[in-house]
């Protein structure tokens, strides 16, 4: 993913959820999702698909069952 593209998705993120604390990171390797932060903390992965010129993201967090309220 381009850096133009994590700076537009990262500036998004933080509108739709209200919070200038969300950051979208490079990857690591080349062809891999980017990761989402929130402060420290790994929120989940951000993919980017393009099919037949038309470009979407998919936005992926897991939730540990451990990590929900009893």
């Amino acid at each position: 993913m381009e850096a133009q593209d994590i700076g537009r998705l990262q500036h998004y993120l933080r509108g739709v959820f209200g919070n200038n604390r969300l950051s979208v990171k490079p990857p690591a390797r080349p062809n891999a999702p980017v990761e989402v932060y929130v402060g420290e903390e790994f929120l989940g992965t951000l993919h980017r698909d393009d099919d037949e010129g038309e470009v979407s993201y998919a936005f992926t967090m897991a939730i540990l069952e451990e990590d929900l309220p009893v």
